[in-house]
């Protein structure tokens, strides 16, 4: 049985990551999200047997059936790693929770909720070195009525907002804008919300500028990036608020009994 709900996962995903693939192109554009997908390079109209997520990129191999243009692997990528969150949300929940209990399915849609912003997130600000608040804070909006519903303390919640906030509005500050955007800590606001407590947050920055940290000089002694290239911030909140959610008790936990 648990097979059939990690495939509808999967499945449901993969649909999912296809609708963030476009809406990350729509948005970039300033176009519409209403209406047919069309070939970014020839303008052609997508037949739906071509729109199919992860199987028509290996059907057409990679290319546009009209302009035989090369289809960017972040389309496939993004579905992939949607559909396997996804996966990862129900078993994570499975292992602590009972899949007849309304409470799953209410947790289960605010994991899916985060992930699919926090890949969102993770792709539009490494292209375009954005953050869109359109999905950002009203996404971070419907996370906070599900913290609520599912029993979350709302000043805990508040007092992360605060905290990662202040945190990157200080360090927009100090370093005068060249360490962090403003955009930052609208991600920030998404972050305290999700983790929904200070010390998960501070896992997740944590992890975020260590991750990004090693990214980084790996970057530089490879001569991809130099002193002064822009790297965003973005992808690597994303990684660190990821492992927060899922690992975040078990990472202080296993601090505290180190010390």
């Amino acid at each position: 049985m648990n097979f059939l709900y990690w495939l509808f996962s999967f499945i449901f995903g993969l649909a999912i990551g296809s609708f963030l693939n476009c809406l990350i192109w729509r948005l970039h554009i300033k176009k519409s999200i209403l209406g047919r997908s069309v070939c970014p390079d020839c303008g052609h109209q997508i037949a739906w047997y071509d729109n199919i997520p992860l199987l028509s990129f290996i059907f057409l191999k990679g290319r546009c059936r009209y302009c035989h243009q090369k289809i960017s692997w972040q389309y496939p990528m993004v579905e992939l790693a949607t559909g396997l969150l996804f996966v990862f949300s129900f078993l994570i929940l499975d292992s602590s929770l009972h899949i007849l209990d309304s409470i799953f399915y209410l947790s289960l849609f605010r994991y899916w909720i985060i992930s699919a912003v926090l890949i969102f997130t993770f792709v539009y600000d490494f292209k375009y070195l954005e953050i869109e608040d359109i999905v950002l804070l009203p996404s971070a909006g419907i996370i906070f009525v599900l913290d609520l519903l599912l029993g979350y303390s709302a000043i805990k919640i508040l007092l992360a907002v605060f905290i990662a906030v202040l945190f990157f509005l200080l360090q927009y500050w100090i370093t005068k804008g060249k360490g962090v955007g403003l955009g930052d800590y609208r991600i920030g606001i998404f972050m305290g919300m999700a983790l929904g407590n200070w010390s998960q947050l501070a896992v997740a920055i944590f992890i975020s500028y260590i991750v990004g940290t090693l990214v980084s000089l790996i970057l530089l002694i490879g001569k991809k990036k130099g002193m002064k290239s822009m790297i965003p911030l973005g992808p690597f909140l994303a990684i660190g608020t990821f492992t927060a959610l899922f690992y975040g008790r078990q990472i202080i936990n296993w601090y505290l009994q180190s010390i």
